[in-house]
Formats: structure tokens, C-alpha cells, sequence
């Protein structure tokens, strides 16, 4: 089909326009340099980060021996998953994955639900001594009396040897009510106007506007929690001392890790051939060592990809303010 006269010349325009355009941001020998320096620094800086996890892995799946030997760099060698299998024999494992799973979808779920409301309360003029009640939050994180007072409360509280020293500690987050205080005040305030006009109370109002608008912030603060319950040790092995059924995945990795140093210092000292080969054989304690690396991490680093699209977002809009 022919092209009107027309056509023809906003066809000519096109070409005219892009021939300008690629002549005013054609990449000087600097901009080249530039961008291949920058694209080296950041391959560089992401093998750096995925080697660490990517070695442990490659050991934990190759043969004992092979490891112990140090032959294993890249490539695993021998497939092996006993190391995995292995963790079965561990005593309470299976309780002490439930009890870590739980402590972090709930407490989360809690710290995600009262971040967000208290958040949301402190923006509002009309609460009363608002001022007053957010300063008195963020103080909090300045001050800490020590390992010493923080047992001698929960103990005082009678929380020791209980599950619920877990998650309410952890409940109400200063950091996180900034951060998402921050972010709802920069949703614009005539929305909430008109939602008032239209009848709405101030919890339809968080329900139903604030609540979906701040899911990016929401995100974040849900991947702090996540992570911070997870990698949780030193509430698990001073308060629940008394209480083995309520130990943390961490805590049994943990005592796991020191019966499979205590079994290398056996195996070094065994005078009986026999026994030496049968220890070798139950525990190696350099690939234990990887095993539990490897065990305590992969949970957590499936949660990142589900919140990897919130996150930046989140951390731009809820920290600058302009």
C-alpha cells in the first residue's frame, strides 16, 4: 500500500529525529570506559557474594573424603547428599525447625500488623499527646541496660522456658514504625480526605487505603523480621535453658556443631584403628560444619525473591523524605 504524502514526511521526521538523538547521546570513549569498569566492579562484587554460599553447597554434596582433602573448589566431585541425611539423627531437629518457623511467620505477622498501625496513629494530628508518645518510642533505641537486667526481666515476667519470650519481645519495633510512619506520610493526605467525606472511620480507613498503599513497606520491614527471628540464638540459649523442646533450629545446629568437634578431637586421639575409621566414617567435622552453614541459610534466602519487588521501593519511599 503507498504512503500519502503525509506518511512520507512524518516518516522523514522519524529518521531525522533519530539520527539527532543518536548523535547527542552517542557514548564518548569515557562513557565506554565507564560502563565497562562499572560492569566489572559489579560482576566482580556479585561473584563475591554468591561464591561463599555456592562453595559450601559444592562441599556438602561431594564426597567426605574428597573435602577433607580440600580437592573440592568448584565443581562438586562424588555426589553425596549423607550430609543432609545425616541431620536426621539429630535429636529434637524436627521440634527445633517447627519452633523456628513459627517464631518467624508469627512474630513477624505480629511485628508486620503493629508497625503498621502505630505507624499510622503516630501521623495523625488528633491523637492525643502524639508528640509525647513518639518520642517516648524512639528513645528506646538508644539505650539498652545489658544482657544482665534484659534475663532479670523476662525472668521477673516469668517468660523463661516459655515460647511467648519469642515473639512478644519483638512485637513493637521503633525502627520499623520510623520506617513506616515515614512512608505513610508521604501517601498524599487527600486521599484519606476524601475517604473521610465518603463516612470512613479511621480503621476503614488503615484497612482499606493505608494498609494496600504501604505494602512496599510492609515488605521490608516483613524481610528485617523474618531474617532477625531466623538467625535468632541468644534468646533460645540463655531463657530457654531449662526447656529443650523449645530450643531454635540455631540453637540445635548449634550443639550439633560442638558434638561434631568433640568427635574430630576424639577421632585425633583414638589409639584404636578401628574406632578411628568408625568415627570417620559417623562425623567428618569440616563438612558438618557446611552442612549446618548451609541448612541455616537456605530457609531464609527463599523468602527474598517473593519480596525482592517491594523492597527497593519500600527503602527509597519509606527513607526520603523531600
Amino acid at each position: 500500500m503507498a504512503m500519502t504524502k503525509q506518511e512520507k514526511e512524518d516518516a522523514k521526521r522519524e529518521k531525522e529525529y533519530e539520527k539527532k538523538h543518536k548523535r547527542k547521546y552517542r557514548l564518548t570513549p569515557g562513557d565506554i570506559v565507564f560502563n565497562i569498569c562499572n560492569y566489572l566492579f559489579f560482576t566482580l562484587f556479585t561473584i563475591t557474594c554468591i561464591f561463599p554460599f555456592w562453595y559450601l553447597f559444592v562441599n556438602t554434596v561431594s564426597r567426605n573424603d574428597y573435602v577433607q582433602r580440600g580437592i573440592v573448589n568448584f565443581w562438586p566431585k562424588g555426589f553425596n547428599i549423607q550430609n543432609y541425611l545425616a541431620l536426621k539423627d539429630v535429636g529434637d531437629l524436627g521440634s527445633a525447625f517447627i519452633v523456628s518457623v513459627s517464631r518467624t511467620i508469627l512474630g513477624t505477622a505480629l511485628m508486620v500488623v503493629a508497625s503498621a498501625f502505630i505507624g499510622y496513629i503516630v501521623t495523625k494530628q488528633e491523637m492525643w499527646h502524639r508528640s509525647f508518645w513518639y518520642r517516648f518510642l524512639v528513645i528506646t533505641m538508644y539505650f539498652n541496660a545489658g544482657l544482665i537486667p534484659w534475663y532479670m526481666n523476662f525472668a521477673m515476667l516469668g517468660m523463661t522456658n516459655h515460647y511467648s519470650a519469642y515473639i512478644i519481645p519483638a512485637i513493637v519495633a521503633p525502627y520499623n514504625i520510623i520506617l513506616v510512619k515515614t512512608y505513610i506520610e508521604s501517601i498524599p493526605a487527600e486521599l484519606e480526605e476524601s475517604a473521610f467525606i465518603d463516612g470512613a472511620s479511621y480503621m476503614m480507613v488503615f484497612r482499606k487505603l493505608i494498609w494496600p498503599l504501604s505494602k512496599p513497606i510492609l515488605a521490608t520491614i516483613a524481610i528485617f523480621g523474618a531474617v532477625g527471628h531466623w538467625n535468632s540464638f541468644q534468646d533460645s540459649l540463655i531463657l530457654m535453658s531449662g526447656n529443650a523442646k523449645l530450643f531454635t533450629l540455631q540453637h540445635r545446629l548449634y550443639i550439633y556443631l560442638n558434638q561434631s568437634s568433640n568427635l574430630g578431637a576424639l577421632m585425633n586421639g583414638a589409639d584404636s584403628s578401628t574406632a578411628k575409621s568408625a568415627i570417620e566414617q559417623a562425623m567428618n567435622t569440616k563438612v558438618i560444619k557446611y552442612t549446618i552453614s548451609m541448612v541455616s541459610v537456605i530457609p531464609i534466602l527463599c523468602v527474598y525473591p517473593f519480596m525482592q519487588r517491594y523492597f527497593e521501593k519500600g527503602i527509597m519511599l519509606g527513607a526520603v523524605k523531600g
